[in-house]
């Protein structure tokens, strides 16, 4: 095995909520790796999540897809198979994700505010955005950040 070099941060983005119910986005980082080998094959960096019940949607947006103001059904993992997809929170941040990007949407339990709750998202260029959602069975959390 070649050195493993050093311990990854991966960047993605939380959709998160605030004590007065306003949904924010934030870039974070997955950083607790840890060096270990899976069966007899050479040790790699992971980062373990918490067990919890999952519920795996893929979905595909078609292209001009929106999806009006709206919060996640779950607190959830959303990853770019293909395609490019953007997110607006109620604060006015807008991302753009392509392949392989991911991000958290965690932003139940919005108050509306001039006419926005939660987010909205759609479809960016000429392709259908293709997503994987691992929603997890959980209770939100209102802190930024929190997973690590």
């Amino acid at each position: 095995m070649s050195e493993p070099g050093p311990k990854p941060s991966i960047p993605y983005w939380h959709l998160w909520v605030d004590a007065k119910g306003v949904s924010h986005q934030q870039e974070c980082h997955l950083a607790d790796y840890h060096l270990q080998s899976v069966g007899p094959a050479d040790p790699q960096w992971n980062n373990k999540q918490g067990r919890h019940l999952s519920t795996v949607v893929f979905t595909v947006q078609p292209v001009g897809w929106v999806g009006d103001w709206h919060e996640n059904p779950a607190p959830q993992w959303i990853i770019v198979l293909s395609g490019r997809w953007w997110i607006e929170s109620m604060d006015g941040t807008r991302i753009e994700q392509g392949p392989g990007a991911f991000s958290f949407g965690e932003d139940q339990g919005c108050s509306e505010t001039n006419g926005r709750k939660g987010h909205r998202s759609g479809t960016i260029g000429n392709e259908p955005a293709v997503l994987m959602t691992v929603q997890l069975h959980i209770d939100p959390s209102r802190e930024p950040c929190h997973i690590g």
